[in-house]
């Protein structure tokens, strides 16, 4: 099995408390990678420590073969991201922030346009092709960001919550476009407290609760064993937390 993201005790410390705490993981290549855990468990610093954007305090990882910490700039040319915090140039207009990224990564112009046009017309972001991203609404600003994280073809994408404030209409045509990587052979790192999200598109979960990892495998392991859902739950201890009385709620 070709392993494309590989973490060897990745841990961080935020406050003298471990927020990542000895993650050990792979990611299979071409796969669809699900990061699951509740708000706080740890998901967004685990990405940010993949991508090379946050130094672990232990550990290390492998991504596309490389060693994370000697060969970063290789790295980051064949990976595409869409972080927490989107950190788009808002002062540009969309297709400005696109054709920049895309010189960026050495894109020669005639394929940034084209790549440009393409993305933005399937995101429906053409019609506002002169409108500043400041103005943009947030779901816009999450659609923009997952161009820019693809114009360059990259071999890994990680996304982090990516689905968060969109509506339903781009968040399935944002679906289909991820699908369409994946089937390219695109590994899709992907993050998120949802589960319905999780359930149809991923390939394989990993379960992130207060910085360790609580349980991995396919889509198909969760499955067996009573499905996502139930399985998150238990882990998460969602369960303890519903079954807690409210006295002006009475009892059941």
């Amino acid at each position: 099995m070709n392993i494309c993201i590989e973490s060897l005790g990745l841990t961080k410390r935020y406050g003298g408390r471990n927020v990542v705490d000895q993650l050990h993981f792979r990611v299979p290549k071409g796969s669809f990678y699900g990061f699951l855990g509740p708000n706080g468990a740890g998901k967004s610093t685990t990405i940010k420590m993949l991508t090379g954007t946050l130094a672990p305090d232990a550990g290390s990882a492998r991504i596309l073969g490389f060693d994370l910490q000697r060969s970063s700039l290789e790295i980051k040319r064949r990976i595409g991201v869409v972080p927490e915090n989107l950190c788009l140039f808002e002062n540009l207009s969309g297709p400005e922030y696109l054709r920049f990224i895309g010189r960026m990564y050495g894109l020669p112009g005639t394929v940034v346009d084209k790549r440009c046009d393409e993305l933005l017309e399937l995101l429906s972001l053409h019609t506002a092709a002169r409108t500043l991203i400041l103005e943009y609404s947030h779901g816009m600003r999450k659609k923009l960001a997952l161009c820019a994280a693809v114009i360059h073809d990259p071999e890994l994408l990680f996304l982090d919550e990516p689905f968060e404030g969109v509506d339903a209409v781009a968040s399935r045509i944002m679906r289909d476009l991820l699908s369409r990587l994946r089937k390219r052979g695109v590994t899709v790192f992907l993050t998120s407290h949802i589960l319905e999200v999780m359930e149809k598109l991923c390939t394989h979960i990993g379960i992130l609760c207060e910085g360790h990892l609580a349980k991995q495998g396919t889509i198909e392991d969760f499955q067996e064993e009573g499905g996502l859902d139930h399985i998150f739950l238990q882990i998460a201890g969602a369960h303890t937390a519903a079954s807690k009385n409210l006295s002006w709620l009475g009892n059941e």
